[in-house]
């Protein structure tokens, strides 16, 4: 097949990106309608949840969401109080958010249900088979970090 007669439903970044967004949907329906968060504000949580508290810099690069995106989701949950901003001591001209007690009493509450959720999808693969599929991820994650560096 030349270049030309590629169809988009054999360009593996495609594939990758609808396959993700399809995952991602399954699973923010459940905390959508338990908890009333969007993909954003849920990503942001998710992070500050694993990482503690974070710059809005940081947090885009580790959701990789743009700015105004990040930015939004921060404004969302501060104002349903899940998350709080502190001074950066660091840095004068940004600040830390991070988890309130009521966001990290519901990101405790969401996580089993995005793992369970993680379970059930991954079923379909056997334990080698998910292995091997996260090693992959790892590799082209990897990759396309190299390329953005090159860049």
């Amino acid at each position: 097949m030349t270049t030309q007669q590629a169809r988009l439903s054999d360009f593996l970044p495609y594939v990758l990106s609808v396959t993700s967004n399809a995952v991602s949907d399954r699973i923010a329906d459940e905390y959508r309608a338990r908890f009333g968060l969007k993909i954003p504000e849920w990503r942001v949580m998710a992070v500050l949840g694993d990482a503690g508290a974070m710059t809005q810099r940081a947090l885009a690069g580790a959701t990789r969401m743009d700015k105004v995106a990040v930015n939004r989701a921060c404004k969302v949950l501060e104002d349903r109080g899940l998350a709080a901003r502190s001074p950066n001591d660091r840095d004068g001209r940004s600040h830390h958010l991070e988890l309130t007690a009521a966001g990290r009493a519901m990101h405790g509450e969401i996580m089993p249900i995005a793992l369970a959720m993680e379970r059930r999808l991954f079923a379909a693969l056997e334990a080698q088979e998910r292995a091997l599929f996260k090693t992959l991820l790892d590799r082209l994650q990897q990759a396309a970090s190299n390329m953005e560096k090159d860049a």
